[in-house]
């Protein structure tokens, strides 16, 4: 198992792992790092291995996030890893390289697209649909019938109300409490989220 990254994220998702018995991992970083604990801290590809691995982007930034599963497509394959103690309904689904943490709750019919973090005690209610690259921060809540378009960052205990559309590639402050539909590329901030600028990600 490879986790693409050493960061403190990393240690995260490597703690994912380990939760669901897994324990035969490799770090991938791009830099020269020490061990992440017992795991050993490589280049990406520098082992001679014929198989393809299966592989998780261990990196918090979505853009970044984004353009090294690009970089990887077809060379690894891509795996959700779902924290042990995270309550997902059965009704959920959740795409390839997606991150569940620890305390998490998803409940029914809702939609998790590829490459999302859902991180520590993130609350996503019933019938809520996150694009690609999506992440719900710690603390956050997304009430019922919540969208997220591609990108989007929700910041720390930031909420949002039954039945709201935000847009690709914004930003959601901590703590703000989303009660507007937001549009693509905007950073909304404060009780109730106003938009404080625009800016797109590439």
């Amino acid at each position: 198992m490879i986790v693409y990254g050493a960061s403190g994220h990393g240690k995260v998702i490597i703690e994912i792992l380990e939760s669901n018995g897994i324990t035969n991992i490799t770090v991938w970083d791009d830099a020269v790092r020490p061990p992440v604990w017992q795991y050993a801290v490589e280049k990406p590809f520098s082992g001679s291995s014929n198989t393809i691995p299966d592989a998780v982007i261990a990196i918090g930034v979505n853009a970044t996030r984004r353009k090294v599963a690009a970089q990887l497509h077809g060379r690894v394959r891509f795996i959700a890893a779902i924290h042990s103690n995270a309550y997902l309904s059965p009704r959920v689904s959740v795409g390839e390289g997606t991150v569940i943490m620890a305390g998490a709750t998803v409940n029914a019919d809702t939609q998790i697209g590829q490459h999302c973090i859902v991180n520590t005690n993130a609350s996503i209610d019933h019938d809520c649909v996150l694009g690609n690259y999506v992440h719900v921060s710690p603390n956050a809540t997304l009430s019922g019938d919540v969208q997220l378009g591609e990108g989007t960052h929700f910041g720390a205990g930031a909420v949002a109300i039954q039945g709201i559309r935000i847009g690709k590639w914004c930003t959601i402050g901590a703590g703000a409490v989303v009660i507007r539909n937001v549009p693509d590329y905007a950073t909304v901030v404060g009780n109730p989220a106003k938009i404080i600028k625009y800016k797109e990600p590439f």
